[in-house]
């Protein structure tokens, strides 16, 4: 085919080389595993640009999850609870999912009910944005929950078109 969309029929590879050539284009093979080979005469960049953009345009629509992590003591302080808390809000609010850990040092790994109990009240003040994802779970020296955004909703399928009843005229 040429640049306007017209079929040249079979030739040899140096008369369509000489075609392209004369246009200022460029000879590009569209299916090798036909017989005889499929070809275009075509501007190779411009091709190259218009797949780019359109591989740059599905990355925009894909959206992508992150997680993200916030790290708690046992023995937390209540200002230092409640920005934690705002912190896990905004992240839930932007949609990421968020692993909210309680992490334990030394002798407070003997108490591992303390970690569970500030991770029931974390989860707690976030009932209204979150919900949780995997329950506590107990790894080595930290305990952790998943949360997700409760406001996330399935994405709807388009509908069928539909048709409004025809009016017959009388």
């Amino acid at each position: 085919m040429d640049a306007n969309g017209e079929q040249l029929g079979i030739m040899t590879i140096g008369k369509a080389l000489d075609l392209a050539r004369q246009q200022q284009l460029d000879l590009v093979e569209v299916s090798p595993g036909a017989d005889p080979p499929v070809c275009r005469v075509l501007d190779y960049g411009k091709l190259r640009y218009l797949h780019a953009k359109k591989v740059k345009e599905s990355r925009k629509a894909q959206k992508s999850t992150e997680m993200r992590e916030i790290r708690f003591r046992p023995n937390i302080g209540v200002h230092d609870l409640d920005a934690k808390t705002r912190k896990v809000k905004e992240l839930l609010e932007e949609g990421a999912k968020v692993k909210v850990a309680v992490f334990f040092r030394g002798r407070e790994m003997t108490h591992p009910e303390l970690g569970m109990i500030l991770l029931r009240k974390v989860t707690e003040e976030m009932k209204d944005v979150a919900k949780l994802e995997r329950p506590p779970v107990s790894e080595r020296n930290n305990v952790s929950v998943i949360l997700v955004p409760a406001n996330i909703r399935p994405e709807k399928k388009p509908e069928a078109e539909k048709k409004p009843a025809e009016v017959k005229n009388a």
